[in-house]
């Protein structure tokens, strides 16, 4: 779909929307550039309709489901509006692109020191002390997410394992037991290989902390602990930058308070591994 029809589509279907329908569409009209990041969820607790109501209203619209009209909203949005601070045209020097990157990026550490909560910082890093085997996991992008977390978490215990693919995922999971954590990370918290793999998880024992952005995500009722990062990922650009960059600040919070909270023995390993690298530097 042209970008520049879907709000042409939105007026065109609008009568023959049913009344929670239009309650989504005028919704959607006065909050475009915010509900471009909702899930369905979020969205129909905006507007005061059920998630299946949302669905009906994609579909009448002649989307196929809730992230393809998504998509073509966040399409609509992007079209360039000079006075937007953020906005990146075509004859934009590189100077203002090194200036509206730290903003995104700064934007991106504020947006997650809003949401973050120290009381869940603090439960997920005392899950974290009493595991006997941590796995980092994630799907896609996230994967490699989990394992630059792993990497921080490395160099204090080898406690902290990683696998690649669902399906590796899926065989270490299946051998988890009550004193094991997975630490998952996902941004929209409803990937279905996630869900597969935290379901398993908990059958097992094994207790789940959730790194993601969405409150309300799907996957947070099966975890026991959520930690929120709070960058905007849209539809249009979901390996953003920016969305890595509050990823990561909300792990690294966790990862400095499990070192304090172990002082002793993240320092000696910390001198350990860095003895053992030292031969490996030129």
């Amino acid at each position: 779909m042209n970008p520049r029809n879907f709000w042409e589509l939105l007026r065109e279907k609008y009568s023959e929307l049913t009344r929670s329908g239009r309650l989504v569409a005028d919704y959607l009209t006065q909050h475009a550039e915010q509900a471009q990041y909702l899930s369905i969820s979020a969205l129909g607790a905006a507007c005061g309709v059920a998630e299946a109501t949302i669905f009906r209203f994609c579909r009448s619209l002649g989307f196929d489901g809730y992230n393809e009209m998504k998509i073509a909203l966040a399409q609509a949005n992007a079209m360039p509006n000079a006075e937007d601070a953020y906005c990146i045209l075509p004859d934009t020097d590189t100077a203002t692109l090194c200036k509206q990157a730290g903003a995104v990026s700064v934007d991106a550490i504020n947006g997650t020191l809003g949401v973050l909560d120290p009381a869940a910082v603090d439960e997920a890093a005392a899950l974290l002390e009493q595991a006997r085997q941590v796995f980092c996991f994630g799907q896609g992008g996230s994967q490699i997410l989990a394992n630059d977390i792993w990497a921080r978490f490395a160099v204090m215990s080898n406690k902290f394992r990683t696998a690649g693919g669902s399906h590796m995922q899926t065989r270490a999971t299946s051998l988890m037991g009550t004193e094991d954590v997975v630490l998952f990370v996902s941004y929209s918290g409803a990937a279905r290989d996630m869900m597969e793999t935290l379901r398993l998880a908990k059958e097992n024992g094994a207790r789940v902390i959730l790194l993601t952005h969405y409150a309300d995500a799907p996957g947070n009722a099966l975890a026991d602990v959520v930690l929120l990062c709070g960058a905007k990922d849209s539809p249009l650009d979901s390996s953003s930058i920016a969305a890595k960059i509050a990823v990561l600040f909300a792990a690294e919070v966790l990862v400095l308070r499990y070192s304090l909270n172990n002082q002793e023995t993240a320092q000696e390993a910390h001198e350990r591994t860095s003895r053992a690298l030292e031969s490996k530097r030129l």
